[in-house]
């Protein structure tokens, strides 16, 4: 199995770490019953994903600037697009338009906010794999 990129590895929701094994148990985020389930342990190399209790309320933050920096590009093709101005309440369309956005894409910035500060704990070690064959 080959190991990702950095960036492709955050957006498949990889293990930090060996940046092969799966985060999350299901790889639907629109099972929102189980859209935050994930593994214990990585399935490749073993790392812990919740580092310690409470690991995850930090996420909160994340996920606060992924959602207002995905606000910002909506402004930027919306204002592309059809243009905003005060004059014609068109601000108040792209506000109704991001919230739905926003709205539909908040399972997928969930996930992404956990690999991310996950990521920001964990680096990569391309031996991970190897090690935990070792061990057993």
């Amino acid at each position: 199995m080959k190991s990702s990129n950095f960036i492709s590895a955050i957006l498949e929701n990889k293990c930090p770490r060996c940046r092969k094994g799966k985060l999350f148990k299901n790889d639907n985020p629109y099972r929102l019953q189980k859209v935050l389930d994930m593994h214990d342990n990585c399935p490749v190399c073993d790392q812990r994903t919740e580092l310690e209790i409470g690991f995850w309320y930090g996420t909160g933050y994340v996920s606060y600037v992924l959602a207002v920096m995905f606000s910002v590009f909506n402004l930027g093709w919306y204002w592309l697009f059809f243009g905003i101005t005060w004059r014609d309440n068109s601000i108040f369309y792209w506000l109704i338009v991001n919230g739905i956005i926003l709205t539909l894409s908040m399972p997928l910035l969930m996930r992404l906010s956990r690999t991310l500060y996950l990521t920001f704990y964990i680096g990569h070690d391309p031996e991970a794999e190897n090690r935990k064959k070792e061990k057993i």
